[in-house]
């Protein structure tokens, strides 16, 4: 049996060597801290917000590339607008209806209430001949009791008497219905008013909506990506732009237990970076996890207990964050030093050495 040579082993090794040998060289050239201070590796890290669509559309342009900083309320990008501006003309003019309709119904009413005083007065003059027909009717039933009139005379009053009555009845018909039609035409007229707001509300939402696709800054901040181009069509929610907010820039790092149960919110973070080995920046806690963010397979001893690691947050000063605003970098390897005994000293190693 032939046994090929595996070429790839020695590579393998030697990047495992160079990686260890780094390590090595690393915690060899830091100095000891002692046992009031305890250190951790982290990533410099801010928060990122995402520049989105509020509405399904086409992107039309955007106004901002990778690495540009913004402030907040400035305009990033634009989406299309022209179905929009569609929707708000033909609401305009469905207000411009309404209220056309409005002063129709208002004009309505007003008829029907002359209507209404026609039939009233029409009413009150039928009842003053129902009443004379009435009086009429009871002298010439006295006379006819004395032979004093013919009966013709007699049934023609009475017929005149029940006209009159059966004329005051429908006079009252109509000013019933005449009342009836005011209180249809004010039924409109409240129809046409709830048309009107509700057209207006269509307005102003529509108006919203035209602002929201003007995309703006939600605060200061770099551009990290363009996650979208002119062109492309979005649903609801599409990202377009990625933020980075210089403002809130924090590491991130893990301490044992014995480490993590002595750090108090707060307390001062010295922070080296990689890439400025030189240079110490001030920090503070902000956060420490009150479970822990990996552990042994099992923990059923002290030492194991020991073993477990809670992350810690130490926020860098704002100022001083301002005043190297464009030296701001995220994802920047380091490492956080932090002090779990308020009676140690500093080392000198670690002074400070970048200020606002």
């Amino acid at each position: 049996m032939n046994f090929k040579p595996i070429h790839w082993i020695a590579p393998v090794l030697l990047v495992a060597l160079a990686a260890g040998g780094y390590a090595v060289w690393r915690s060899a050239s830091e100095p000891d801290l002692g046992p009031g201070f305890a250190s951790g590796n982290g990533r410099v890290e801010a928060v990122e917000v995402d520049v989105a669509t509020k509405l399904p559309g086409r992107v039309e342009a955007i106004f901002v590339d990778e690495g540009d900083e913004v402030v907040r309320g400035e305009p990033l990008a634009q989406m299309e607008t022209s179905a929009l501006e569609a929707q708000l003309r033909e609401a305009q003019a469905q207000l411009e209806r309404a209220k056309i309709n409005i002063e129709t119904a208002e004009a309505q009413v007003r008829l029907r209430e002359a209507e209404r005083a026609a039939a009233q007065a029409l009413l009150a003059q039928r009842q003053v001949e129902h009443q004379a027909a009435a009086k009429r009717l009871a002298r010439s039933e006295s006379l006819a009791k004395r032979d004093s009139i013919s009966e013709q005379m007699l049934d023609d009053d009475r017929a005149r008497a029940l006209g009159a009555e059966a004329a005051v009845k429908a006079g009252e018909a109509q000013v019933e219905a005449a009342s009836a039609g005011i209180s249809t035409a004010r039924a409109q007229v409240v129809g046409a008013q709830a048309l009107v707001a509700a057209t207006q509300a269509t307005i102003e939402r529509i108006q919203v909506e035209l602002t929201d696709s003007e995309l703006k800054a939600p605060r200061d901040g770099r551009v990290q990506y363009r996650i979208a181009e002119p062109g492309e069509v979005l649903g609801g929610g599409g990202r377009v732009l990625n933020l980075v907010d210089l403002g809130e820039v924090h590491m991130s790092f893990f301490l044992p237990t014995y480490a993590a149960g002595r750090v108090r919110l707060g307390d001062e973070v010295r922070i080296v970076l990689d890439a400025l080995p030189d240079q110490v920046l001030p920090a503070k806690a902000s956060f420490v996890a009150d479970v822990a963010q990996f552990t042994p397979k099992t923990v059923e001893t002290t030492e194991e207990r020991l073993k477990l690691m809670f992350k810690v947050k130490a926020q860098i000063d704002p100022r001083l964050l301002q005043a190297h605003r464009r030296d701001v970098k995220t994802g920047v390897p380091g490492i956080a030093y932090v002090r779990i005994d308020p009676e140690a000293e500093w080392p000198g190693w670690l002074a400070i050495t970048m200020h606002d």
